[in-house]
């Protein structure tokens, strides 16, 4: 399943999944990868738990993947394909260029990382690097975290620095408004171990409940002002 074949003058055949939770970046992303020689895409997948389902069935070499999406999400998707099929390579892969992740993606276990608005040939160049085990990280995301960490400012964002990758994963998920029943199931846990978490979160970030939590998670980026979940009185 080796993208490289040593010795060989040419790339041999990378498998790529796409996942992502809105068609349109799919197809987008497909016919772009239409017509390239070493380049095939094998599936598509709406959800990290779909990703599983088809990693299970016919496991790629490449998995581009979606950060933010409804349900496991992304960080906990890469997780899990890294410890269930540790030769499925993972680019991570965000709509916003300052997102405060990359820590979390390097330990979930993702080689690339990559904004949606990168150039197709940039696209390309990732996955042929990461196929071969190489790290990549998209030019204007570089830049940006070259700069944060210039200006001594934490890359990942603050509030993510003091969250592990599965307290950052609860966080997400919960000022996403999901239940802890919905959560529990996403992550494969009791909801009485979600609720750990959510204490664990609330006292390391001091906040008292979760319109606290989303307010806090706002200000630092971990959602977008124009996704924060509408939440009754």
């Amino acid at each position: 399943m080796s993208a490289w074949a040593p010795g060989e003058s040419c790339y041999v055949m990378i498998k790529v999944l796409l996942v992502d939770d809105h068609e349109l970046v799919r197809t987008g992303f497909r016919r772009i990868l239409e017509g390239i020689t070493d380049v095939s895409v094998i599936g598509e997948a709406s959800s990290g738990e779909d990703a599983l389902a088809v990693i299970a069935a016919d496991a790629p070499d490449v998995v581009v993947m979606d950060v933010r999406m409804p349900g496991m999400g992304g960080i906990e998707a890469t997780r899990r394909i890294k410890a269930g099929y540790p030769g499925v390579r993972v680019i991570a892969l965000t709509v916003y260029e300052n997102e405060p992740f990359p820590e979390q993606l390097h330990e979930a276990g993702a080689l690339g990382y990559l904004s949606k608005g990168c150039p197709a040939e940039e696209l390309l160049q990732a996955i042929r690097m990461v196929a071969r085990d190489k790290r990549f990280v998209s030019s204007e995301l570089a830049r940006k975290m070259s700069f944060a960490t210039m200006e001594g400012r934490p890359v990942s964002g603050d509030l993510a620095k003091r969250l592990s990758s599965r307290e950052l994963q609860v966080t997400i998920m919960i000022v996403q408004a999901q239940s802890t029943r919905e959560i529990a199931d996403a992550l494969c846990v009791s909801p009485k171990t979600v609720s750990t978490y959510r204490q664990r979160i609330y006292e390391k970030l001091k906040v008292a409940n979760d319109v606290e939590l989303t307010h806090l998670a706002v200000r630092h980026r971990l959602v977008m002002v124009d996704e924060e979940p509408k939440r009754s009185a």
